[in-house]
């Protein structure tokens, strides 16, 4: 049975890809993303929308950044704070304050029409005092996990798959799948 993995980001779908295999589709669709600090709710909210429109298996995720240095900002609203700053400016932002310790949030949702399940990786790390790397997308040439001395941004897509807090979320929804037998 296929998957389809609601997002219009093709980065995040390489890696969930690698994952979850032929198994995996792509989908892009227009959904609506509340505002809340919280990757769980604002990923509750998408999968029960994707699954809607879709009528089939999806799965959907957020991801979220939360510096210590300001109390946890952007949490969930990491995508339009990196937009705007980009990764140097998040790396400047923290020097300011010498704290550059951060946890990164992905909260990956899977609806088949009849379970709905949301699985959440909260991975540890710093951030570099300068962006280094040149794979991957948002805040990755600037995030280092715990256990790492590499920016997610320096790692393959197998090496990240690892470290990555949407890797270890994926890697949870693959054992769920294989256990219903969905996949």
């Amino acid at each position: 049975m296929k998957v389809y993995f609601v997002t219009s980001n093709k980065n995040k779908f390489k890696e969930a890809k690698k994952i979850l295999g032929s198994n995996l589709e792509m989908a892009t669709l227009e959904l609506e993303e509340i505002q809340h600090m919280d990757t769980e709710e604002v990923t509750n909210h998408k999968i029960k929308e994707a699954y809607t429109k879709l009528k089939k298996p999806a799965c959907v995720d957020d991801t979220g950044l939360y510096l210590d240095a300001i109390k946890g900002l952007p949490g969930a609203f990491a995508k339009h704070f990196t937009n705007r700053l980009g990764a140097e400016g998040i790396s400047n932002l923290v020097s300011l304050y010498g704290i550059y310790t951060a946890t990164v949030s992905t909260s990956l949702g899977f609806s088949d029409g009849i379970h709905t399940k949301i699985f959440t990786s909260r991975i540890k790390g710093m951030i570099s005092k300068v962006p280094a790397g040149k794979t991957g997308f948002g805040f990755d040439s600037v995030f280092i996990p715990k256990g790492s001395n590499l920016t997610l941004a320096q790692m393959s897509i197998t090496y990240k798959n690892r470290f990555s807090a949407r890797g270890t979320a994926f890697k949870e929804l693959k054992e769920y799948l294989e256990s219903q037998k969905i996949i």
